[in-house]
């Protein structure tokens, strides 16, 4: 029931039917309630400076734009780098150090999965997951930070940053219910915006191919997945950030008969412990230079 759910609101949001259609229409008066309750916020914040240089990636839409990969290429070229996240999906709460710069200090259950991708794609990087953000900065800058990059933080008006804001194609421009927008960019509001395909490209590389293999993923708008796809048995969409059972997954490969199920990062790092036969679609981006220097630029002033 869950996951049928899940997949109607995504198809609500980004790809609607008739039905789906006047329904928006119908809940606009709580959009533009909710979108002024949001305006409001902002403008009654107060920025807090925190002396250190923070970057926020971040997208005004629910579901996915390619974030976690684009934190993990920008934050790899920095060294006393820690990557901050509220850590969705985990089974913990409160302030963890995930990883302290040398080690993974937990298990994912206790991290979430993109916490636990930033642990292993940047070497040298603290990572710690924190509802209340500006705790997980103090933190950082205790164990030693000099830079700080948040995760999904542009709403976090009340904290000195620079915003990026990846831009994703969306025909319905309301906020929530009506549409996908949690957020608008406001006027007031000094961001700079980042394209899919213009200010980074994804690049994708399988690793560990076989003959055939049942593609497993639990991201969400998983289609996305579709520009990169080697040929499967079948598609296992699962919703974002579900937390599987070693049961499902040989189920599916008992189901196909396939060799391998083929993952993302993002589910690897939940299922590598099964022992399971597993291929790898291992996706990293390559950064237009532009944002570098955004970034440089920031960090020096």
């Amino acid at each position: 029931m869950k996951k049928s759910l899940v997949f109607w609101v995504e198809a609500y949001f980004y790809n609607p039917n008739t039905l789906q259609k006047l329904l928006s229409i119908f809940l606009l008066p709580l959009s533009w309630l909710y979108c002024s309750i949001m305006w409001v916020r902002y403008k009654s914040a107060t920025e807090e400076d925190f002396d250190i240089p923070i970057i926020s990636i971040g997208n005004l839409n629910v579901g996915g734009s390619g974030k976690t990969p684009l934190v993990s290429a920008l934050a790899l070229k920095y060294e006393n780098v820690a990557v901050v996240l509220r850590g969705y999906g985990r089974k913990s709460q409160g302030l963890y150090v995930v990883k302290d710069g040398e080690e993974i200090l937990c298990d994912v259950d206790t991290s979430g999965d993109e916490a636990m991708i930033y642990a292993h794609k940047i070497p040298r990087a603290f990572v710690i997951v924190s509802e209340d953000r500006k705790k997980g900065i103090a933190k950082a800058k205790k164990l030693g930070a000099k830079v700080v990059f948040l995760d999904d933080a542009y709403s976090k008006h009340s904290i000195k940053k620079l915003d990026l804001l990846i831009d994703v194609n969306i025909s319905n421009k309301y906020c929530l219910p009506s549409g996908a927008f949690r957020e608008r960019l406001w006027l007031t509001k000094q961001a700079y915006i980042v394209k899919d395909g213009v200010n980074f490209k994804r690049v994708v590389e399988l690793k560990d191919k076989s003959d055939k293999m049942s593609l497993v993923t639990a991201i969400a708008r998983p289609q996305r997945l579709d520009d990169f796809l080697p040929s499967v048995v079948s598609k296992n969409y699962f919703p974002d950030h579900h937390a599987f059972t070693k049961d499902e997954l040989e189920n599916i490969l008992k189901t196909d008969g396939s060799d391998s199920l083929l993952v993302t990062y993002k589910d690897f790092v939940k299922v590598e412990s099964f022992g399971l036969p597993l291929s790898l679609l291992d996706l990293h981006v390559e950064v237009d230079e532009k944002i570098y220097e955004v970034i440089d630029n920031y960090i020096r002033n």
